[in-house]
């Protein structure tokens, strides 16, 4: 059996719940957790004890918290008072976490879908979305990573073009597959808006309804949006139903074409801010 799983952020009980009801084995089934495996709940390190635990049966791709525990490890981001990382960063074997993040995919295409922790912009395809995510796991891996940290944060650009190179590509890069909501018609990503779909100005988009997008037709699973909470269609599946923020964390069943939907309350770990 193959589920996909949603943002879990450090709130591995309710993961372990999870795991109960679905009646995980990592003997027998796999599952693929869309990002934010860590920040925001109370168990960041136990989660990916739990999660290595499994070895190639759990794949975990990165969200955005993820990259800021790296950047934190790193010493090129100072953590903020809502950040619950210091069980990773304080603990012993922290090196061996760090470096298996760095080990983790940015996207998969596996099973039918293709799975990402934020969306992709309107002018990416199938390849050129693998091939992006690809570029950021090969400097994940390289020495070469610290100095992408330091240049990793920033909006800019806000456009893809064939032409970026270097820090700007890999910036845009990173900001699509870990924190895209919403486009503008001209595909311009827009990150002042974190609401649900309702709330979109005129002229913009929530990614996945963008004009012309190359990935139409292409079943996508994310996480990422929470306000967003739980959607299925036929070409499309999000999955962070709000876990940290006392809502359910979710798992869909997709093997053989299925879409069964399993989720279970969390605890309150932190109120949006």
């Amino acid at each position: 059996m193959i589920y996909l799983i949603g943002d879990v952020q450090g709130c591995c009980s309710a993961l372990d719940r999870l795991l109960d009801e679905i009646g995980f084995s990592a003997s027998r089934d796999r599952i693929h957790v869309l990002g934010d495996l860590v920040n925001r709940g109370p168990e960041s390190l136990a989660t990916l004890r739990r999660l290595k635990s499994f070895g190639s049966s759990a794949v975990c791709l990165l969200g955005n918290h993820d990259w800021h525990l790296l950047a934190a490890a790193h010493g090129v981001r100072p953590l903020h008072a809502s950040d619950t990382l210091n069980d990773i960063l304080d603990a012993p074997d922290r090196a061996e976490w760090i470096d298996w993040l760095r080990q983790r995919p940015m996207a998969v295409h596996e099973h039918g879908w293709l799975m990402v922790h934020a969306g992709v912009v309107p002018q990416w395809d199938l390849a050129l979305t693998l091939q992006l995510a690809g570029e950021l796991e090969d400097h994940l891996q390289s020495p070469a990573l610290t100095d992408f940290l330091h240049v990793m944060y920033g909006n800019e650009p806000s456009r893809w073009s064939d032409q970026l190179a270097g820090g700007d590509r890999l910036r845009f890069a990173l900001n699509v597959l870990t924190r895209i909501r919403f486009v503008d018609a001209d595909g311009r990503l827009d990150f002042r808006l974190k609401d649900s779909v309702t709330a979109a100005p005129p002229g913009h988009y929530a990614w996945f309804d963008a004009p012309g997008r190359r990935t139409a037709g292409v079943p996508i699973a994310f996480g990422h949006w929470s306000t967003l909470g739980f959607m299925s269609r036929p070409d499309l599946l999000a999955l962070d139903t709000g876990c940290v923020w006392g809502g359910r964390l979710t798992a869909v069943r997709i093997d053989g074409g299925r879409r069964d939907h399993i989720s279970v309350e969390c605890a309150e770990a932190q109120r949006p801010g």
